[in-house]
């Protein structure tokens, strides 16, 4: 077992950090707000630190999952964070969704203290963290990684490798690109079985068992169908990763017609309110509009 830090316990990451825990390694966690901190540590032990060095001070492994590009560099760098207070040789894990370019600028920076550094996106919503079930997606050196891989089991469905720094955050903006065509198409499926006079549910029956399948359409069209938007990843956050994906997909000249259309219709859920309403809302978008 190891000596682990986890930075940032939102959502995702005070499930994570509890399947480490509960795997016996020795956790202490941090969190900008120190009382998510503390309620963590009463429901699972392990130990709590004020600022992200003194989590990493001694750490073998240290984890993080935050908000944002801005949110990553303040754990990471400066005085407080993280890389100042690991040793030499230690591995830092991000699993935030976050840009390339921070990605590049921490793997540099992490090099230099002579720490290693991998990027570690995940996916399967905040039911994937609960359950140990995320899709981990790596980039990194080697053998950074096969230090760090067996330390994700707990919480991973499967973690891979796909290749150097910041080829774990591109798999992941694949993995957000494909998601708005789905749930767009799913949203449209079941407005449109509604406005048919269509059985929504006896609909999806029939087309899941062929080749309209999908996990959103397995997971999510019942509480479509429910009115119910909170059960999961917010759009608020969607909107964030769409973005990181457009401006990346500026820079390499990728073409993402469907993505920049879906990342407008998620900012018309936004001025309904449902900003944080889960990625499934595109339908209510659709239910509003007649």
């Amino acid at each position: 077992m190891a000596k682990l830090a986890f930075l940032g316990l939102g959502v995702m990451g005070a499930p994570m950090a509890g399947h480490l825990q509960k795997a016996g390694h020795e956790v202490t966690v941090y969190n900008r707000t120190a009382t998510k901190a503390e309620d963590w540590v009463k429901a699972h032990g392990g130990a709590m630190a004020t600022t992200p060095r003194q989590a990493a001070a001694g750490a073998e492994f240290v984890l993080s999952c935050v908000g944002n590009d801005d949110d990553l560099r303040s754990v990471c760098l400066g005085p407080d964070g993280a890389f100042a207070g690991m040793d030499n040789g230690t591995v830092f894990v991000d699993h935030t969704t976050v840009s390339a370019a921070v990605t590049a600028e921490l793997y540099t920076a992490a090099d230099a203290a002579q720490v290693g550094f991998i990027d570690a996106p995940i996916s399967g919503g905040q039911a994937g963290a609960e359950n140990g079930a995320l899709s981990i997606m790596c980039g990194g050196d080697a053998g950074a990684y096969a230090r760090a891989e067996p330390i994700l089991q707990p919480y991973a469905k499967l973690c891979r490798r796909i290749g150097e720094s910041g080829a774990g955050q591109m798999t992941k903006m694949c993995n957000q690109i494909a998601i708005a065509g789905l749930v767009q198409g799913l949203s449209e499926a079941l407005h449109f079985a509604d406005k048919a006079g269509l059985d929504g549910r006896a609909v999806v029956e029939v087309i899941s068992q062929g080749a309209a399948g999908s996990w959103q359409m397995a997971n999510r069209y019942e509480t479509m169908l429910d009115d119910h938007f909170e059960h999961g990843f917010a759009v608020d956050w969607m909107r964030k990763d769409l973005g990181i994906c457009l401006d990346t997909a500026d820079e390499n000249g990728a073409s993402l017609p469907v993505t920049a259309l879906v990342d407008q219709f998620y900012k018309d859920v936004q001025k309904m309110g449902g900003g944080r309403w889960d990625t499934s809302s595109l339908f209510k978008r659709l239910q509003a509009s007649g």
